[in-house]
């Protein structure tokens, strides 16, 4: 492959979660960030994927302007200090290993809870805000398609994805461990909180709060859970057991201070599923009260874990398959340039040759003419098109391409990509 497409990653593999809460983007930061990229560097395609445990700036372009683009994330974010963060940013130059890791995240290689459901349709959303803001060409749209596809194999043929494994699910393990029957609080309701509410039992007592009250209601209304309004949010407190926070905001929401107005006295479970934190950790200062935040939720179950882990190397023949496919189709976009060429060249000849010679035929006559002279361009065409290709997926059609421009006196390109060809 040629080194066009790269990365920059920040995730819980290589940086605390206080670090990644700094650099967490939502939809709008996310879309503001790629826009900045487009206008300041020479990129063809942009593609954002910012969770709870990574953001990852994926580009096509000539040129490494990984370090440039990461010191454009500290300015978006208002962050100093870029020599403090950049060790934190894992870089990938290297097409070849840029494409096999988006693989591995999209699949849930590299989640944190191994096999993630969640991370897939969080690619899906990233890969269609690059739809919509025109930065995403045939070679992201292929890649895309191709991961997606893998992970409908992975899904139909693999144990990868059983159990409960995913950050809500292991949330909703964890609650069974912690109090039997408990009251629970489930606040902020975006894709994690939700996901949770999703996978609550029928039976427990749940009461949701969000800041846009419609959804709870909504949610409230399809599962069967009281809602209330988020200004009631200290009462709500006292009477929960076990609360669980998925509210993004730029500091902390529950603080010690809350919790002691709150007035209760028995014992509390707090989930802080947000990044960045929203339960202030000086809250378990009060006696009885314990955190849970997103770095400590680990899968509940041994054999779920288990089945997971035994599947990771069918999972990674595959992604070697899917890899394996992508990378010949793109060797084979070096020669498509002169493979149309050649089209574009025979079919100069057999026109001129038409208009020359068939003079005084009947419109029959001339249809005929014009059919099998182009089947015979076809079949011209056919064998060099083949021999192309194999000589693609051996890494070397160079000596082909040349032949064929020599040949047929075809204009030479540069036979590796542009950043105009994807």
């Amino acid at each position: 492959m040629p080194n066009l497409f790269k990365v920059v990653s920040l995730s819980y593999r290589n940086a605390p979660l206080h670090v990644r809460g700094l650099f967490t983007l939502n939809d709008t930061e996310a879309k503001q960030l790629m826009l900045r990229i487009k206008e300041y560097f020479l990129v063809s395609e942009v593609l954002v994927l910012s969770t709870c445990n990574r953001t990852e700036i994926y580009y096509s372009s000539p040129k490494d302007l990984n370090e440039g683009i990461i010191k454009l994330l500290l300015i978006e974010k208002q962050i100093n200090h870029t020599e403090k963060y950049l060790s934190y940013f894992k870089q990938l130059v290297c097409e070849e290993d840029t494409v096999r890791h988006l693989f591995e995240v999209s699949l849930g290689l590299h989640s944190q809870v191994i096999g993630d459901m969640q991370i897939i349709n969080q690619v899906k959303q990233a890969y269609q805000c690059s739809i919509d803001l025109d930065l995403a060409g045939p070679f992201l749209h292929r890649l895309l398609h191709t991961i997606f596809f893998a992970n409908k194999r992975v899904v139909q043929q693999t144990a990868f994805r059983d159990g409960a494994c995913s950050a809500s699910y292991a949330t909703v393990e964890l609650l069974k461990n912690l109090v039997q029957n408990p009251k629970i609080l489930v606040v902020g309701l975006g894709e994690i909180g939700t996901d949770v509410v999703k996978n609550l039992p029928p039976v427990t007592q749940v009461t949701l709060v969000n800041r846009t009250k419609s959804k709870a209601e909504e949610l409230g209304s399809k599962y069967g859970h009281r809602t209330a309004d988020f200004d009631d949010m200290e009462s709500e407190i006292a009477a929960a057991d076990v609360i669980i926070s998925s509210i993004v905001m730029d500091k902390p929401f529950f603080t010690k201070d809350m919790l002691v107005r709150s007035g209760s006295y028995t014992f509390k479970y707090l989930i802080d599923l947000s990044v960045p934190i929203s339960v202030s950790p000086d809250v378990e200062d009060i006696p009885g009260v314990l955190i849970y935040n997103i770095d400590g939720i680990r899968a509940r179950t041994d054999e779920s874990l288990a089945q997971r882990m035994q599947a990771i190397p069918m999972v990674n023949q595959i992604i070697s398959e899917a890899i394996s496919d992508f990378d010949d189709w793109s060797k084979q976009m070096v020669m498509q340039p002169v493979v149309q060429q050649l089209k574009q060249a025979l079919e100069q000849i057999r026109s001129q040759e038409i208009a020359r010679a068939t003079k005084g035929l009947s419109p029959q006559e001339l249809e005929n003419v014009e059919r099998i002279t182009s089947s015979i361009i076809q079949k011209i065409i056919k064998q060099p098109v083949l021999q192309l290709k194999q000589a693609c997926k051996q890494g070397a059609p160079e000596i082909l391409v040349e032949a064929l421009q020599d040949l047929f006196n075809l204009e030479k390109k540069n036979l590796h990509h542009s950043i105009d060809d994807y």
